[in-house]
């Protein structure tokens, strides 16, 4: 990373002076009046005052370049002293006003009453240099009110997963909440990784995520399901007025208008989770974001070889209810909840089970057209796509095939030349396979055979090879971040080598690049990995 000269002498360089808070949040919205830091159930309040906690010996692992940028704090600034206190939670900047948010929530299918931000805080809302407010909030910064049992404190390991993948996300094109930073706190922080009565010892850090809001579904939630429809409407109200204002003022018709964008906006996110093959891992109501946006990095993970039942989740293993091919329907299921929670204001269920009814027309057009351009299609077209990529998936799961690998490397099999042998056509995809000595006759004949259907459909559109990879390559990543590379930069961090870190975030800054230099990282799961903790699934446990 580099530096520019700082003056410390310069007022006008003073590192973090530049950030403008305005906290329109606290200001409209109701306060818990106890400010008393003690686990409790808040009534009537969409937040309580707390500071973080002071830690021991803040030090900067890392922090995203672009993203400072945008917020106006440039690299010497976020290598000062001063940045590791202010977002390690020891230092308040002027403007500052620190809260928790109040909300509940269903939590694998069951209402689990009020939740809250047990281990967040945010710091207040900054003016970015495109003049929208974006809200600074600081996870594993210590006990709220909400903390339940928990020391509202996160660990490393979960730490620099939340950091990496939210960059990565961004830049891959997915809607995320983002990552400003990771610092370690100097202190240990106790966790039992494996829910095994082992507990252990591991270094405490905190991320700063930032994002225009951190609103999510079980906000809504908890004020109806305590009927307290007054401040139900007034939180309605204010999410419109400063995240939607383009619905125009808060009426029945505009609470209709916003439900149904919405889901507009979660079917957009969720076809981005199925495009780049990602899964939430825990998509409860009180992780699902108002705004669209992929929120809450817990037990989340990428697909490697291709299995629609897969779940990161080891808390999910049995029902699997978070599994990948599952991510459609639970987005909908959540959105009905929110239908549940806004019905008092509209007293009418038809055109609220429209509007869920309407998102899966939705989901469904908008899949498909991803499907198509995965695939460098023009455009979808009913029932011939349809059983084309019917037959896809069963030659996906004929052998473990590695779903990044298999679509970045379909777009170098030629649709130009008809007269290729079943060993050439099938050539550039061996990569894609974990076990390519282990496809049988039958499997190669199956997936030459669907290759030539998808030559002549690719004919069909007149797209020359060229074009086609081009348009393909934009939209299906050659990097995306493994489970395992994270955890090989978390054991190195645990080592006090944080270089991995910094290396994952540059090459998933151009994720649909070649990066040449960068091949290893766009290697298949090793062997070694297929079950070793970390790698695969993940526990709940940060």
């Amino acid at each position: 990373m580099t530096t520019e000269e700082f003056n410390p002498n310069d007022a006008t360089t003073t590192p973090m002076t530049r950030l403008q808070f305005d906290n329109r949040f606290v200001r409209e919205l109701p306060a818990d009046p106890d400010t008393e830091n003690v686990r409790r159930q808040v009534l009537g309040a969409c937040y309580t005052f707390v500071n973080p906690t002071p830690v021991a010996d803040p030090k900067l692992v890392a922090y995203s370049m672009d993203l400072a940028t945008d917020l106006g704090i440039r690299p010497v600034d976020c290598e000062s002293r001063q940045f590791a206190n202010v977002f390690a939670g020891n230092e308040m900047l002027e403007g500052m006003q620190p809260h928790a948010m109040c909300y509940g929530g269903h939590q694998f299918g069951n209402w689990a009453g009020q939740l809250g931000d047990g281990r967040a805080i945010n710091l207040g809302e900054v003016q970015d240099i495109h003049g929208q407010l974006q809200m600074l909030q600081l996870k594993g910064s210590g006990e709220t009110p909400y903390s339940r049992s928990a020391d509202g404190l996160a660990v490393l390991r979960s730490s620099v997963r939340e950091f990496l993948c939210s960059e990565a996300m961004f830049h891959l094109g997915v809607p995320t909440t983002r990552a400003l930073s990771l610092i370690t706190t100097g202190e240990g922080v106790v966790r039992d990784m494996f829910y095994d009565g082992r507990p252990q010892t591991e270094p405490g850090a905190i991320v700063c995520r930032v994002a225009p809001s951190f609103l999510r579904i079980g906000n809504y939630e908890l004020f109806n399901s305590r009927g307290d429809i007054d401040n139900l409407r007034l939180l309605i109200d204010y999410t419109i007025r400063h995240h939607f204002p383009h619905l125009g003022e808060p009426s029945k018709e505009t609470y209709l208008a916003w439900f149904k964008e919405v889901c507009e906006r979660t079917a957009d996110l969720v076809v981005h989770w199925m495009r780049v093959g990602f899964v939430h891992g825990v998509l409860n109501t009180d992780n699902t974001s108002i705004l669209g946006l992929t929120i809450d990095y817990g037990p989340y993970g990428w697909i490697d070889n291709y299995d629609p039942d897969w779940t990161p989740n080891t808390t999910d293993a049995t029902g699997k209810r978070y599994r990948f091919g599952h991510q459609p329907q639970i987005a909908q299921w959540n959105l009905l909840q929110l239908g549940n929670a806004i019905y008092p204001l509209i007293n009418e269920v038809e055109p609220l089970q429209q509007i869920l009814t309407d998102y899966v027309e939705l989901y469904t057009n908008k899949w498909q057209q991803m499907r198509a351009d995965k695939l460098g299609l023009n455009e979808y077209q009913g029932d011939d796509d349809h059983e084309l990529n019917q037959q896809l998936q069963k030659i996906l799961l004929l052998a473990e095939t590695d779903m990044t690998i298999f679509y970045r490397r379909l777009a170098d099999v030629s649709c130009e030349q008809k007269d290729l042998s079943d060993e050439a056509l099938l050539e550039p995809l061996m990569e894609a396979y974990y076990a390519p000595d282990a496809l049988s006759k039958e499997d190669k004949k199956d997936i030459c055979d669907w290759l030539r259907q998808y030559q002549q459909r690719v004919q069909q559109d007149g797209t020359s090879d060229q074009d086609r990879k081009a348009r393909m390559n934009l939209v299906n990543p050659k990097y995306v971040l493994r489970n395992y590379l994270s955890q090989q930069a978390i054991d190195k961090a645990h080592e006090g080598d944080y270089s991995m870190i910094d290396e994952l975030l540059e090459v998933m800054h151009r994720p649909y690049d070649e990066q040449p230099q960068y091949d290893h990282y766009a290697a298949k799961r090793p062997d070694w990995a297929r079950d070793k903790p970390g790698c695969s699934m993940l526990s709940c446990s940060s």
